[in-house]
């Protein structure tokens, strides 16, 4: 007997489903992370610094505050440049895959071999990886150019951002609104 013209079913089907659910959901609350582009672009607080010892303070605080904004944006300067090197941007594609599961979708701390990894030591090994990956495919000068170029914009950002409306703490932040002022 055969079965032309029926639908298959399969018990994947749900699972399917169940897992691009996740991953949606997963996508959200990891680019929840990232804080808002308003926020950031605010050019009511862009000034220049009143001295170098602010100049370094403005430096760390923004760091540590748009951290992953940083890195999309360094990212997003290395793919285009390179969208002239097709073997350079097929290897860079998969090592965003990498990024996105390991930095920017994980909702869970990274634990290997039973020691917890910091946010930050993940971001330095997957920046030095996608660097080293990226060079071996002949695109150094573009790699080299655009990282340059990055980390000029996310510096003069972190320079000029002033940090007085900046909250690392969401609940120093919700105190801070709701005091009274007097």
């Amino acid at each position: 007997m055969t079965n032309y013209g029926t639908i298959p079913t399969s018990s994947s089907g749900p699972v399917n489903v169940e897992f691009i659910s996740r991953a949606k959901d997963v996508l959200k609350e990891g680019l929840a992370a990232r804080r808002p582009w308003k926020e950031m672009f605010n050019f009511h607080s862009f000034n220049l610094p009143s001295g170098v010892s602010d100049a370094i303070s403005r430096i760390k605080k923004n760091f540590s505050f748009f951290q992953t904004n940083y890195a999309i944006i360094v990212l997003v300067i290395v793919f285009l440049s390179l969208l002239w090197h097709p073997i350079s941007l097929i290897v860079f594609i998969v090592l965003m895959a990498v990024w996105l599961f390991l930095y920017f979708l994980r909702d869970e701390p990274l634990v290997i071999f039973g020691r917890l990894i910091s946010d930050r030591v993940v971001l330095i090994v997957l920046s030095v990886l996608t660097l080293l990956l990226l060079l071996f495919t002949g695109a150094t000068s573009n790699i080299l150019i655009s990282l340059a170029v990055g980390v000029f914009v996310v510096l003069i950002h972190a320079l000029i951002r002033k940090t007085d409306d900046l909250f690392l703490d969401e609940e120093a932040a919700g105190f801070l609104r709701s005091a009274p002022s007097s």
